[in-house]
Parts: structure tokens; C-alpha cells; sequence
């Protein structure tokens, strides 16, 4: 008699990191994410069913870097689930291994926005970070599921293997963004930024979360002017108004990009993801 073994039960707060948890799991795992691609996933809304969700869970895997500071920990507090409270086996910052870029020198304070002390939580995009997170979480899956640990390794390295050809594939269009100009609206694609090669030059967001006055406006149009930024990168959850009027003015293409699997019913996985954001910025300069 072939008796099945229960799939772990992975929660994500976004979903890219439960499609990463998907490709190095396989059929070992169930995948569900509290957020959905299209949401801010600083603002996903605590709401009771989540909690249940939470109960379920094996593994709870979230960005860290307190981008989910405001809705998860009472979620997590909330769903009376031993294994994924924070420095159980169950509960896994992603971002432990990530060099991290955009932390503070000098002490925060409120005046400064929505600034995260920790560093820049948006790391997910670009390949060599996606490799960490995968190694993290097969690591991960093996010490809750030892039995597992061949299977995790296997796909973790077939992971790999994917990333480095689809990085080969995607080379002419990284060469092509190499020193382009640009501006954004929140200060969240500097891992992109990294990546591409791509040089920021400005924000519409005066400091992170903080609403644009006339001035500060002024002035990005007049550096976006004098530098020549191509592009004015903006996520899709954000209102496009005062960015359009940016770009408009600046003489610059507005570009609004998916950053989560799940932004659009055709971005499945982490793979769809970055190339849709890829093919977007290299097709507009």
C-alpha cells in the first residue's frame, strides 16, 4: 500500500517568494501567499482569515527588512502557530543573506519617511539575489523535512541552471540599459538599478512615503531635464497622475512595472516576472 506523505504547507507574505519556494520545493510543498502580485505589500490588510491561513502553515517565508512591519507580526502573533514564530524553524526572513543596499548611516527618525533602518526590502528581481533566496529556503525545507533534502537539492540546483541560462538569454537587453537615466517614483528599484546598470537620478516621493509638494516637483523636472532620464519607473499600484505629469514635463517615458509574480494574470513566476520587467525598460530606450 503507497502511502502519500502531506505536502508542507508554505505561507509567503508575497507571492514571488512562494513561487521560489515552489521551484525548490516541487511536490514536496503547497504554496499560498497572503498578499496578492497587484497589492502594495506594505500595506496588505491584516484581515481574521489570514490568521487561519497562518494556523496551517510549516513554513512562513517574508521579505524582512520590515517591509511587512505594519500587518504581519500580529497576523503571525494572531494564528497560535508555534512552528513560525520569529527564531522558530518555521519562520524565515529571506532577506538574511542578501547584501543589503540603501541602509541608513545616520540614526532614522520619523521626519525622514518611510525610511526602513534596516536597508531596501524590494531585493527580489534581480537573479543572483533570486538564488539566495532559493538556497535559503531549500535549506530551509530541509531541516523542517529532512527527508526531503535530496529532493530540494536537486531542484535547487535545476533552479540555478534555469537562472544562468535565462540570464545568458537576457544579456543583450541588460547590455542596452547600461547608464540610462532614470527617475522613480518610490526609492525601490535600486537593486534593479544595480543590476542593469541603470543611473538614478531623482524621485517623486521627496523621501520615501511622503507625498510630493510643487517645488520638490519642480526641481525633478528640472534634474530629470538637465540629466536627460529616459524613463520615470513607477510600480502599479501606485497613482499614475502626478507621475504622468513628471514624465510629461520632463520630457521622459512613463513606464509603470509589475514588481510581484501575480501583478498580471500572464507573470506566473519569478521568471515572467523579471522578464516582463526587462523586456519593458530595454523595448523603451
Amino acid at each position: 500500500m503507497l502511502i502519500l506523505l502531506a505536502a508542507l504547507h508554505v505561507v509567503s507574505s508575497i507571492p514571488t517568494l512562494g513561487s521560489l519556494a515552489k521551484e525548490v520545493g516541487g511536490d514536496r510543498v503547497e504554496v499560498e501567499s497572503l498578499g496578492k502580485g497587484y497589492q502594495d505589500p506594505h500595506f496588505i490588510e491584516p484581515k481574521p482569515n489570514l490568521m487561519l491561513v497562518l494556523n496551517r502553515a510549516d513554513l512562513l517565508l517574508h521579505v524582512g527588512l520590515e517591509l511587512e512591519i505594519g500587518w504581519l507580526p500580529p497576523l503571525v502573533l494572531g494564528s497560535r502557530n508555534p512552528k513560525i514564530q520569529a527564531g522558530e524553524p518555521g519562520n524565515l526572513d529571506c532577506s538574511r543573506a542578501i547584501p543589503v543596499l540603501d541602509v541608513p548611516t545616520t540614526k532614522v527618525d520619523r521626519s525622514m519617511g518611510d525610511i526602513h533602518p534596516q536597508g531596501n526590502p524590494h531585493y527580489w528581481l534581480p537573479p543572483g539575489n533570486a538564488k539566495i533566496i532559493a538556497r535559503e529556503i531549500a535549506q530551509r525545507l530541509a531541516q523542517i523535512d529532512p527527508d526531503g533534502r535530496a529532493a530540494y537539492e536537486k531542484n535547487l540546483a535545476a533552479f540555478n541552471e534555469r537562472v544562468d541560462a535565462k540570464a545568458k538569454e537576457w544579456a543583450p537587453r541588460v547590455a542596452k540599459l547600461k547608464g540610462v537615466k532614470i527617475a522613480t517614483y518610490h526609492k525601490s528599484w535600486s537593486y534593479v538599478s544595480q543590476w542593469l546598470g541603470l543611473e538614478e537620478i531623482g524621485y517623486v516621493e521627496p523621501k520615501p512615503g511622503i507625498p510630493p509638494d510643487p517645488q520638490h516637483l519642480a526641481r525633478l523636472i528640472g534634474v530629470m531635464k538637465q540629466d536627460g532620464a529616459r524613463l520615470l519607473l513607477v510600480e502599479d499600484f501606485y497613482n499614475k497622475g502626478v507621475a504622468s505629469l513628471v514624465a510629461e514635463k520632463a520630457g521622459a517615458k512613463l513606464l509603470t512595472l509589475p514588481t510581484d509574480v501575480g501583478a498580471t494574470p500572464q507573470i506566473k513566476d519569478w521568471f515572467s516576472l523579471v522578464e516582463t520587467v526587462l523586456v519593458a525598460l530595454s523595448s523603451n530606450v
